[in-house]
């Protein structure tokens, strides 16, 4: 079976073994190596808060988030390990029980399956790293 995908440039030839092994071989092949910076592409999942996915590859998955000031990011939990650092502005970070007063340069691992959320003092930017890949923040248009 020849397969292409135009938007890695890339071909492959694969020898038909099981459903599984084609689609974990699509899984893989799904990356996206390098990232230009756009001001298109981001997502408005709750209010005063932009999401964009920036760059995947087979097991991470890099976010921008732009928090817009006074607004709250409800705390929630998923299975997602999450690694984050504040570019610019001022949130009040809460991972579990304790609350983080975050300021540009600061980071951050929430394990998975930990509650977290955060009051957004400040315009802020932050990119966040989640680990495995978050299947729903891949972009409908990347395959």
């Amino acid at each position: 079976m020849l397969l292409t995908f135009p938007w890695c440039l890339c071909v492959f030839v694969v020898k038909r073994e099981s459903d599984e092994t084609i689609k974990g071989l699509l899984f893989k092949a799904m990356t996206m190596i390098f990232g230009k910076h756009s001001a298109d592409g981001y997502k408005k999942p709750l209010k005063g808060i932009r999401q964009k996915t920036l760059v995947y590859g087979s097991r991470t998955l890099m976010t921008e988030f732009l928090l817009d000031k006074n607004n709250v990011l409800p705390e929630h939990s998923h299975p997602f390990e999450q690694t984050g650092y504040l570019v610019k502005g001022h949130i009040l970070l809460k991972i579990g029980d304790t609350q983080h007063d975050t300021l540009p340069g600061d980071s951050w691992c929430i394990p998975a399956d930990t509650p977290h959320g955060a009051q957004i003092i400040e315009d802020s930017t932050a990119i966040e790293i989640f680990s495995p890949v978050r299947e729903d923040y891949i972009p409908k248009d990347a395959g």
